[in-house]
């Protein structure tokens, strides 16, 4: 079979392949969320302190952020067309035998594992886009990957405890690593035949210098800054909501569905809206430098009200905080992973992206941990949320300080040939 490139392939197969890698980020995070939606039942039954829960999300990200030390390099190494359904097969095993865990160990093992898979997710994400799309629709297709996630952690709370009830917790676990099995499999059959030739950008430097170390270079300091502050507060509302609403108002199981659908549809309103937002500003001729960081300035003042939310009785208001705030998060991560197309060549994409994200996981075995141990010195959600509502504005100051401007590589604004 003779192979076509991304680019001779027709609309209707490139739409195919981006909606297989949509589709990834929502079983990356539903995997990832079953343990934080069913956190009462499976404390109750197993008898987890909050400590012990704390002590399980910053092992996860522990997992995650070594996986990302080697994720970037493995999804460059094996390319657009393997690395998907590697990365899918791998989590999904792991979220599999979770069905099978019985003690704070052996949970402990299954989420590093976990953890240590998905983070696949991000760098190959990533290059899917880069390859199938061209530069000029990267922030679109960068807001519809974060919006996946947020569609994840919608569907999450409304279809986990119902698969819950239908096949125990226990259940849950093994029907998402089996429907993550099937997935790898499509992807093989729809990317039979396919070369995945990114959009590569008009640059003159020297091949030598694309392969460089990226620790030497400030734009990947300033994206792995940000994403340490600004990662922080996504894994503290993505392991702790729904322990935040059933404390504050009781709810728990079926009922914490409505809640936490609500708000994490606001994160994917955040994706859609600072994806295409910036896609229009950047086709009418708006500067990078001012289009990245102006709606990044947006998304961090979007949560900067976080805190209100333990100071309000109304329930229905505390709901739309928390859906600000991630739609605040989203909109920011969405320009921030943009950023970094625009900026770093092709060739260090998948690195920057892994290594920015390793440090990401870094802020999240913190915030992890330290919420664990605020909450059991009963000390209640405030200082995690004043936190939070600081976090985004740090995260954009430090990039005005390493890059006072931003430098898009020739032809990562137009349309691709």
């Amino acid at each position: 079979m003779a192979l076509r490139t991304v680019g001779e392939l027709s609309a209707r197969h490139r739409g195919l392949l981006f909606a297989l890698v949509i589709t990834a980020g929502v079983l990356n995070l539903v995997d990832r969320q079953i343990i934080a939606v069913l956190k009462p039942t499976i404390a109750a039954e197993l008898g987890w302190s909050d400590d012990d829960y704390g002590t399980l999300a910053a092992w996860f990200q522990t997992g995650a952020a070594v996986g990302f030390l080697f994720s970037g390099w493995i999804a460059d190494r094996l390319g657009v067309k393997w690395a998907n359904p590697a990365g899918v097969a791998a989590w999904s095993v792991a979220a599999l035998l979770h069905g099978w865990a019985l003690t704070i160990g052996q949970f402990t093992a299954v989420r590093i594992a976990l953890g240590a898979t998905e983070a696949m997710g991000t760098p190959t994400g990533a290059k899917t886009v880069a390859a199938v799309l061209s530069p000029r629709w990267r922030s679109t297709g960068f807001g519809a990957t974060n919006a996946a996630s947020s569609l994840g952690a919608i569907l999450a709370p409304l279809a986990i405890p119902a698969v819950a009830l239908a096949f125990g917790w226990r259940g849950t676990f093994v029907a998402a690593g089996l429907f993550g099995l099937v997935w790898a499999g499509g992807w093989l059959i729809a990317a039979r035949g396919v070369r995945f030739t990114p959009h590569r950008p008009a640059t003159a430097t020297p091949l030598a210098a694309l392969d460089g170390p990226i620790l030497r270079d400030r734009r990947t300091w300033a994206v792995a800054g940000a994403k340490i502050l600004s990662d922080a507060t996504w894994w503290l509302l993505l392991f702790w909501l729904p322990d935040f609403f059933h404390r504050q108002f009781g709810l728990s199981g079926v009922a914490l569905g409505v809640p936490l659908a609500i708000a994490y549809g606001g994160a994917a309103v955040g994706s859609l809206l600072g994806g295409s937002v910036s896609t229009r500003l950047l086709g009418r001729g708006y500067a990078v430098d001012r289009v990245r960081k102006g709606i990044m300035l947006v998304a961090a003042l979007a949560v900067v009200p976080i805190p209100f939310a333990l100071l309000i009785h109304d329930y229905a208001l505390a709901i739309a905080l928390m859906a600000l705030a991630l739609a605040g998060h989203q909109a920011f991560s969405t320009n921030l992973f943009a950023l970094i197309a625009d900026i770093v060549p092709q060739r260090r994409v998948g690195r920057v992206t892994a290594f920015g994200s390793f440090c990401g996981n870094v802020g999240g075995i913190g915030i992890a941990k330290v919420a664990g141990l605020t909450l059991a010195a009963g000390l209640g959600y405030l200082p995690l949320l004043l936190f939070a509502s600081v976090a985004y504005l740090a995260a954009l100051g430090w990039i005005q300080l390493l890059l006072p401007r931003l430098q898009p590589l020739e032809g990562t604004t137009g349309d691709a040939v």
